[in-house]
C-alpha cells in the first residue's frame, strides 16, 4: 500500500494531510475521547440495566429524583438535575476550550480550511431538524423536539470505533473531531437561544460581572485554582438562577482561556487546564449524566412507541438519515462549489461512513430532549429511547461501511505513523528533509553491514559442518 499522498496546501484539497502539530493534537485528543467514550458506553449500559431489571428498576427513578443542595440559593436540585446542569457544565467547559483552540490554533483559524467542517456541521444539523419537523407535521406531533437529533457525540462515536477495532486515517479523524467541535458550538447556541424562557436579569447581570472578573484575572495572569474554582461556582450558580441554562457558563469560561503558545511554552494555559479537567469531564461528569439520563424503559411497548410516536420517530430518522445526508451533502457541496478535490487516498463512501457515524447523538441529544419536553415525563422517556435506538442504528450502519474499508484504513494509518528512524516524527512528514534521508541511509548501511557479518558467520558455520561431515565419512569402520 502506498503512503498517503502529500497534500499541496496551496491547492484546494478536501480531507488532505494534516500538519504535524495538528496530527499530534488530533491523536492525543481522540485517544482521550476514546477512553471517555468507553466509560460513557459502560454508564449507558448500566443505566439501561438499572432501569429495566424489575427487582431494582424502581430505585432508579427514586435515586435520580433525590434532592440535595442549598434551597436558600435556589439550588435544591435532584441528582438527575445536578448531573444535567452541574456536571455537564464541566463537559461544556472543556468543549469551550476545544472550540477556542480550534479558532486560534487549529483548522478553524483559516477561513478556507474551516469552510468544510462548518458547512458539513451546519448541514448536518439542519437536515436532521428538517427531517424531524417533516415527520411531526405529517404525523401531527410536537415540533418542540426539532433540535434533539442535531447533536453528535464524539466520545460515543470513538467508543464505537474502539469496540469494532477500526482506526481511521488522520484526515477522517480530524474531520470528525472538528465537525464535533463545530457541532457543539451550534448546540450551545441552540440551548442558549431556544431553551431560555424566563430570565432573572439581576442574576444574569451578576453572572456577567463574574465572567468579567474571570476574564480580568486571566488577562492579569493570576494563578491558583483556589481563585478560579470558587469564582466559577459562583458564576455557575448565578447563571443557573438567571434562567439561562447553566452549561453556558462553562462554555463562556472555556472560551476565555488563552490557547496560543508563547515562546518557551510547551502548552498554552488553555491546553494545560484542558489536560487537567478532561479526565474529570470524561471520567466522571459525562458518565454520571449518562447514568441518570439514559435509564429508559425498553419494553416491547416502549420500543413500539419509538417507531409509532411521531416525536420519537422523528428523532430516529433525524439521527440515522438526516445526519448522514446532511453531512455528506454538505461535504459534497463544499467540493462542488469550491472545486476542491477529495484526497486521492480516500473515496466518497468514506465520507458517507463518517457522516453516518456522526448520527450517534447521545449526551447533548439527551440533554436537549429533557429541555424540549420538560413538562411531559412520558414523552421525555420516549424521546430518550429514540435517541438510544437511533444512535444504535447509526452506529451499526457506520460500522458495516467502515469495516468494508478497514484494510485500506489500516494501511493508511500504518503509513502515517511509521517512524523507521525513531526520531519521534512520522517518516511521511520528513520526505523533503535531507537529514532524514541521511539518517535512513546510515540505518540501512548499518543493517546491510550486520547482514553481511551474519552471512559470513553462516557461511563459515556451513563450511565447518561440511568439513566435519567429510571427516566423519573418511574415518575407518
Amino acid at each position: 500500500m502506498a503512503a498517503p499522498s502529500p497534500t499541496d496546501h496551496k491547492s484546494p484539497k478536501l480531507l488532505g494531510r494534516l500538519s504535524l502539530p495538528e496530527f499530534r493534537f488530533v491523536g492525543d485528543a481522540l485517544r482521550a475521547e476514546t477512553v471517555g467514550g468507553v466509560l460513557l458506553l459502560v454508564a449507558a449500559i448500566a443505566a439501561l440495566l438499572w432501569a429495566n431489571i424489575p427487582a431494582i428498576s424502581e430505585s432508579y427513578s427514586s435515586v435520580g429524583s433525590f434532592h440535595i443542595g442549598p434551597a436558600a440559593l435556589g439550588l435544591d436540585l435532584s441528582l438527575q438535575h445536578w448531573a444535567a446542569d452541574g456536571l455537564l457544565a464541566v463537559f461544556f467547559f472543556v468543549a469551550g476550550i476545544e472550540l477556542k483552540r480550534e479558532l486560534v490554533a487549529g483548522d478553524l483559524r483559516d477561513a478556507r480550511a474551516a469552510a468544510l467542517p462548518v458547512i458539513a456541521a451546519l448541514c448536518g444539523m439542519v437536515a436532521p431538524a428538517v427531517v424531524y419537523v417533516i415527520v411531526n407535521v405529517l404525523g401531527n406531533g410536537s415540533t418542540d423536539g426539532w433540535a434533539v437529533p442535531t447533536a453528535t457525540d464524539i466520545a460515543f462515536a470513538l467508543a464505537v470505533l474502539a469496540v469494532i477495532g477500526t482506526s481511521l486515517p488522520s484526515a477522517l479523524r480530524a474531520f470528525l473531531l472538528t465537525l464535533a467541535v463545530v457541532d457543539d458550538l451550534f448546540a450551545i447556541l441552540i440551548i442558549a437561544v431556544f431553551f431560555t424562557s424566563d430570565i432573572d436579569f439581576l442574576a444574569l447581570g451578576g453572572a456577567f460581572v463574574g465572567l468579567a472578573l474571570f476574564w480580568f484575572l486571566l488577562r492579569r495572569e493570576v494563578h491558583g485554582w483556589y481563585v478560579y474554582v470558587p469564582l466559577a461556582l459562583v458564576i455557575w450558580g448565578l447563571m443557573y438562577n438567571s434562567g439561562v441554562h447553566a452549561t453556558i457558563a462553562g462554555v463562556a469560561m472555556g472560551l476565555m482561556l488563552r490557547c496560543t503558545r508563547r515562546e518557551g511554552e510547551r502548552q498554552s494555559p488553555g491546553e494545560h487546564i484542558e489536560h487537567l479537567v478532561r479526565p474529570l469531564s470524561a471520567g466522571l461528569a459525562v458518565p454520571l449524566f449518562a447514568l441518570f439520563s439514559a435509564g429508559v424503559s425498553l419494553s416491547d411497548k416502549a420500543i413500539a412507541q419509538v417507531f409509532t410516536r411521531p416525536e420519537a420517530l422523528g428523532v430516529v430518522l433525524g439521527l440515522v438519515i438526516g445526519k448522514a445526508v446532511g453531512i455528506f451533502g454538505g461535504t459534497w457541496l463544499a467540493a462542488r462549489f469550491t472545486k476542491a478535490e477529495l484526497n486521492e487516498d480516500l473515496a466518497w463512501p468514506d465520507v458517507l461512513a463518517v457522516a453516518s457515524l456522526a448520527g450517534i447523538g447521545f449526551t447533548v441529544s439527551l440533554l436537549i430532549g429533557e429541555l424540549a419536553f420538560a413538562d411531559d415525563a412520558v414523552l421525555t422517556s420516549e424521546v430518550k429511547a429514540a435517541v438510544l435506538i437511533g444512535s444504535l442504528i447509526a452506529a451499526v450502519i457506520a460500522c458495516v461501511m467502515l469495516k468494508l474499508r478497514n484494510s485500506k484504513y489500516r494501511a493508511l494509518t500504518e503509513a502515517e505513523e511509521r517512524d523507521d528512524d525513531h526520531d519521534g516524527i512520522p517518516d511521511i512528514y520528513e520526505e523533503h528533509n535531507p537529514e532524514y534521508h541521511r539518517r535512513m541511509a546510515r540505518i540501512y548501511e548499518d543493517r546491510a553491514a550486520e547482514h553481511r557479518r551474519r552471512a559470513e558467520e553462516a557461511a563459515a558455520a556451513a563450511l565447518r559442518t561440511a568439513a566435519g561431515s567429510t571427516a566423519e565419512g573418511d574415518r575407518p569402520a
